[in-house]
């Protein structure tokens, strides 16, 4: 399994606690945020909302609701900017400022819940994966009959350039994180658990590990794993790769060799739906890159405007910008507009300036460095090359769909070419196929 090794450029927020961005005045709440159908709306132009109400229902079984992060008034319901697909249906609800919670606080006795009872908190909750896929995490708590489960995985590594919101979380919440641990094992029926943390953050490692102690895990065996810091080290099957030297098949899931793996900010969310009955409307980021004075991690609404972020550290608008990217440097997607809302997924902001910038693309010179890279075994410059010439019944030969799109490709290639997005329209053309 190969693995890149990009500059981590993690000291610009690198133990720095977790700030809470000031309310937004509006939020814009896509109604795809997550893997699977679309949620849909439950309230209408005009109606009064408060923090966590519900917003939009759940449309399918792979699919996600979504609650509103401010109290407030809906104002509208309209195509509005998405960050990743560029335009989709959106809530608008202007803030009253008063932040009215529609939540009650904590439960009084979570160990009286069954497991069906907290699936359906966290599905109620709209949690999805906060690693980045967004996939809805209810489902992943319910595996079909056939598929025994033997090991849960949570996903601390964060490999991603910039990003340490992961981190700081790890830092600041441990005990709320074993706690969501042993709730989702439970559910699960899993005996084993390995939190898999990369060695750059070996506070993270002892603070976990000293929180085991502070939490009653009986007959459930955690282990914090230190993992040796590398790129794409958090890529899911690569991971279970790691940890367990099994390999996912091409076209299969980790569920079908008795793994579900969760990343540590989404474990937190099942802890704070379960103990304190909260929603998903927030989550912690990592605005950074090298045009802010002020890089953080913060706790930010679900759809605050990527402008009011780059404000609040003190954005250098003096300087020329080079690309705003939603998300890390390597997997991120590049913004249009600051107007973009954050969406459940977004694990970071980041103003970069020109030396981000690719050189000229050239041709491909066959040098094999994409296939060397690549995490997945793939053979990215091939799948390129029929790309460009519109022959994506070549390219699709080669694949596609196992691309994980960790951008080690065009990190290294040295013509330039952008591989990963030829690979992304390679996948659309394929499955529309």
């Amino acid at each position: 399994m190969n693995f890149t090794h990009p500059n981590e450029f993690k000291e610009k927020t690198k133990g720095k606690k977790i700030e809470s961005l000031s309310l937004p005045s509006k939020v814009i709440l896509c109604l795809s945020q997550h893997t699977g159908a679309p949620a849909e709306p439950v309230v209408k132009v005009g109606d009064l909302v408060q923090t966590g109400t519900l917003v939009a229902q759940s449309n399918g079984f792979i699919s996600s609701a979504v609650h509103s992060s401010v109290s407030g008034k809906v104002v509208a319901i309209e195509d509005s900017i998405h960050p990743v697909i560029g335009s989709f249906k959106a809530i608008v609800i202007e803030s009253d400022g008063q932040d009215t919670k529609a939540f009650s606080g904590p439960i009084k006795d979570p160990a009286g819940l069954s497991k069906q009872d907290i699936i359906d908190m966290v599905k109620n909750a709209g949690i999805v994966g906060l690693g980045g896929a967004a996939f809805p995490t209810h489902v992943k708590m319910m595996p079909p009959k056939d598929k025994k489960i033997d090991t849960l995985i949570i996903n601390g590594a964060e490999c991603e350039p910039f990003l340490t919101c992961d981190h700081a979380l790890m830092l600041e919440k441990p005990k709320e994180i074993i706690m969501g641990v042993c709730l989702v094992a439970n559910v699960l029926g899993v005996k084993r658990v390995i939190i898999g943390v990369e060695e750059n953050k070996m506070d993270a490692i002892e603070d976990l590990g000293s929180a085991l102690f502070k939490v009653k895990h009986d007959g459930i065996d955690i282990k914090v794993k230190k993992l040796k810091t590398r790129y794409p080290q958090g890529g899911e099957k690569q991971l279970i790769k790691t940890l367990l030297g099994r390999e996912v098949p091409s076209g299969r899931l980790p569920m079908d060799i008795g793994c579900v793996v969760n990343n540590v900010q989404t474990i937190y969310s099942i802890y704070e739906a379960v103990y304190l009955g909260k929603p998903l409307y927030e989550r912690v980021m990592t605005v950074s890159g090298t045009l802010l004075k002020e890089p953080k991690n913060l706790m930010v609404r679900i759809g605050t405007p990527i402008r009011e972020l780059l404000r609040f550290c003190d954005f250098d608008d003096t300087k020329r910008a080079y690309k705003i990217v939603m998300g890390g440097p390597m997997t991120g997607v590049a913004q249009y507009s600051l107007d973009a809302p954050v969406i459940k997924g977004t694990s970071g902001i980041l103003a970069l300036d020109e030396s981000f910038k690719f050189g000229k693309e050239l041709d491909c010179i066959r040098c094999s460095r994409c296939i060397e890279a690549c995490p997945a075994g793939l053979m990215p410059c091939m799948i390129g090359i029929g790309a460009k010439n519109n022959r994506f019944d070549i390219a699709g030969a080669y694949d596609p769909l196992d691309c994980i799109e960790c951008g080690a490709c065009g990190y290294v290639c040295p013509s330039a070419i952008p591989l990963v997005q030829l690979i992304k329209l390679t996948k659309a053309k394929v499955r529309k196929n």
